[in-house]
């Protein structure tokens, strides 16, 4: 049973002034003279009153208006507004009057079950107070049920709140990660341990109510590690934790694995963004040489056919086409040139390929490349100009001829197995092919069409890539992995993925493409099975990843492509059960459409007026000067508010046991320059190690299969300063 009824003798004790001004978002309030100046006693427990961020109640026939007080001030009056002392004959002499500013945030109910009062929190105002209305403080008990959230499925604890008497603030993980959270904050605002926090609190909750004891935490995140500050943060925990690096010391084997990307991982778009290619003439190369290694083309001079085959197949398309349009193609002009020339080309090309093939491939390109000839050559003719130029073009052709042109080709591809066109995966599938061949399938290609000039950045940039001591054993062939392994291992348990010493110009590219591996394998798991597999994707300095960037048809950079993968992510990902959860101390460099897309946030101290100014546009509710404390929040104090949160609440965080704290201290300056700290300094070892010139035990090059990247025999990139 709901009532709105309120004891009308604990109202008379509770009351502290009444209203004087009211408006949608903001209502003023004229204090008594004898409300609390400081403490207030009538709550039944000594709580401050007035203070910024407290919270009063305005008694409606629903039950009472929630507001939190914004503004304190006092009016000066000139005369007595004070009318109480009139009957005994006293003379009131004009006193200065207490204000307070109050912003309505919800309606709280009261329901009584069996005999008992039970106080109740809902978002929204249902109804606005008048002028003159009581404004009263609320009990020990209402205050927490204004605080405390009463989802029956808040089972996090991750803070209390200090103005409601330390209440605890409990969130539903549902909501918490169900949708795409933020936690913003400048570096040492307890931002990172927050983000950590707030994973290790829901598992170890979530432990506690596992449905058998026996079994392991079936949950999956992915935690993106910029600067190697995870890496012993959700350790304990009743969830498998596996730890990926670029490069492993000795000491880490048993600790890191080897991050595995490979580059047949990659789909068109982020091969482009990497080699930076042009959208007229390189991208479509780089494209079909994927599809065709892809698809099984080989460059092996022994056996071209798969080469041959698509590139004729395409051919038999083209003449066909010009048969089916008519004379116009190739009997009158301009057409009759453009097929001449084009006869001619297939003719050189099957030159070309007999050059590479052998055995009977090699002559029945030779026997395509002499009817081909004769074909074009039948109708060339020359003539000299006035100005005694030699001019080439080429006479109308006959129907039987271009025919035979075609029958010739499609002869040829007939051999091969038919036409391959559309035939096989495409070039953004995840496909298994030796990256190493396609620095030198794009260069044949590029001669096929004559455009190698247009190329020569493209393919540098591929072997670049492909030689980078660092990235091979990420990107590379070897050691082997199946895209059923590689699924298997990154999305289950807490993976941490360790960025920190990826190369700038790969990073991009690297967390672009494992966030869209995970992201389409959700969706199959979807789609094939009919429920969503939860996983959340945790990304730490977000700004580096997820920046603002101008869209350009020509050149895709590889910031650009993360961007995006993000924002598919972000606007599509709820509903296939993928969350983010982004930590960034710069949320105005931030892609306005993730940040859109997140609701809840958790505030930590911003101090730039650009990021508190992006933050008060974004953040929906109606929470007056609690925005304004952002710039003076202590460490470990928090606002947080949206989805999970039932109203905006200043919450002070759990404390993160040191252990599973980031590694994002502060310097400890003021102790190594005193000596209380020891530091030494051993340069040679890091410059060896940094060199590849360190030399391990011939046990710890057996037990560890990192040592590659070690090694005298591969020291290294052009980073290397030698």
């Amino acid at each position: 049973m709901t009532t709105s009824h309120f004891n009308f003798d604990q109202l008379r004790n509770l009351s502290i002034g009444t209203v004087d001004f009211v408006s949608p978002i903001e209502i003023k309030v004229l204090l008594e003279t004898d409300a609390p100046q400081n403490t207030a006693l009538n709550t039944g427990v000594p709580s401050l009153f007035p203070r910024i961020n407290g919270f009063v109640l305005i008694p409606n026939e629903v039950g009472a208006l929630v507001g939190i007080i914004s503004w304190l001030g006092v009016e000066h009056s000139q005369y007595p507004k004070r009318k109480g002392f009139k009957d005994y004959d006293l003379i009131d002499l004009p006193f200065p009057l207490r204000k307070i500013a109050v912003n309505p945030i919800g309606t709280l109910k009261t329901e009584v079950r069996n005999k008992e009062t039970i106080y109740k929190l809902e978002r929204g105002i249902y109804s606005f107070p008048s002028i003159g209305d009581t404004v009263v403080l609320p009990k020990d008990e209402q205050l927490r049920s204004i605080v405390e959230n009463d989802d029956d499925e808040a089972y996090v604890k991750i803070g209390v709140a200090p103005v409601a008497g330390n209440a605890i603030v409990k969130i539903n993980p549902n909501k918490l990660f169900g949708r795409h959270i933020a936690v913003l904050g400048n570096t040492g605002s307890g931002k990172s341990c927050s983000a950590a926090g707030l994973i290790r609190w829901s598992l170890q909750e979530a432990s506690k109510h596992k449905k058998d004891p026996l079994k392991s935490l079936n949950s999956r995140f992915i935690v993106f590690d910029p600067n190697g500050e995870y890496a012993r943060s959700f350790e304990d925990l009743d969830v498998p934790i596996k730890r990926f690096k670029i490069e492993i010391a000795t000491e880490e084997v048993t600790s890191f694995q080897q991050l595995r990307i490979p580059a047949w991982f990659w789909n068109s778009y982020e091969w482009s963004s990497f080699t930076l290619a042009t959208g007229r003439t390189q991208r479509p190369i780089l494209r079909r040489a994927l599809r065709e290694l892809k698809g099984g083309v080989t460059l092996d001079p022994q056996d071209c056919s798969a080469t041959v085959r698509s590139y004729f197949s395409s051919c038999s398309v083209s003449l066909r086409s010009d048969i089916n349009i008519g004379v116009a193609s190739f009997k009158e002009k301009p057409g009759k040139n453009d097929f001449g020339r084009k006869i001619q080309s297939y003719s050189n090309e099957a030159s070309f390929f007999e050059g590479k093939a052998t055995g009977k491939l090699q002559a029945n390109l030779k026997n395509l490349a002499d009817t081909l000839q004769a074909v074009a050559a039948k109708r060339y003719k020359t003539f000299v100009n006035d100005q005694g130029q030699t001019i080439e073009y080429y006479d109308g052709f006959e129907i039987s001829e271009a025919t035979a042109a075609l029958d010739a080709i499609k002869a040829l591809v007939d051999s091969l197995g038919g036409e391959s066109a559309n035939v096989g995966p495409n070039e953004d599938m995840p496909v298994d092919f030796h990256v190493d061949l396609l620095p030198n399938h794009l260069e044949v290609i590029a001669e096929e069409q004559g455009v190698i000039q247009f190329l020569d950045f493209l393919i540098m940039r591929v072997r670049t890539l492909l030689s980078d001591s660092r990235m091979k054993g990420a990107i590379g062939n070897e050691p082997a992995i199946t895209l059923e392994e590689w699924l298997s291992s990154y999305l289950s348990g807490i993976t941490v993925i360790d960025l920190s010493l990826i190369p700038a110009d790969i990073v991009h590219i690297v967390v672009a493409s494992i966030s869209r591996m995970s992201f389409e394998a959700i969706q199959r798991y979807r789609r094939m099975t009919g429920t969503v597999l939860p996983t959340v994707i945790m990304l730490e300095e977000a700004h580096n990843f997820i920046k603002k960037y101008t869209y350009s048809n020509d050149e895709i950079s590889p910031l650009e492509i993360c961007s995006q993968t993000f924002e598919k992510i972000a606007k599509e990902g709820r509903k296939f059960g993928m969350s983010l959860f982004i930590s960034s101390q710069r949320p105005s460099e931030l892609s306005d459409t993730v940040l859109s897309q997140c609701n809840t946030f958790l505030l930590h101290r911003l101090v730039n007026d650009r990021d508190q100014d992006l933050v008060r546009r974004l953040v929906p509710d109606n929470i007056g000067g609690l925005l304004s404390e952002l710039p003076m929040l202590p460490t470990r104090k928090a606002i947080i508010l949206g989805w999970a949160a039932p109203i905006p609440i200043l919450v002070e965080m759990n404390e993160l046991e040191k252990k599973y704290r980031p590694k994002s201290d502060d310097p400890d300056f003021w102790e190594v320059w005193t000596g209380q700290s020891e530091r030494k300094e051993d340069w040679k070892a890091i410059a060896d190690e940094w060199q590849g010139k360190v030399d391990l035990k011939e046990d710890e090059k057996h037990e560890s299969p990192h040592t590659d990247a070690l090694s005298n025999d591969n020291p290294g990139d052009d980073d290397l300063p030698f």
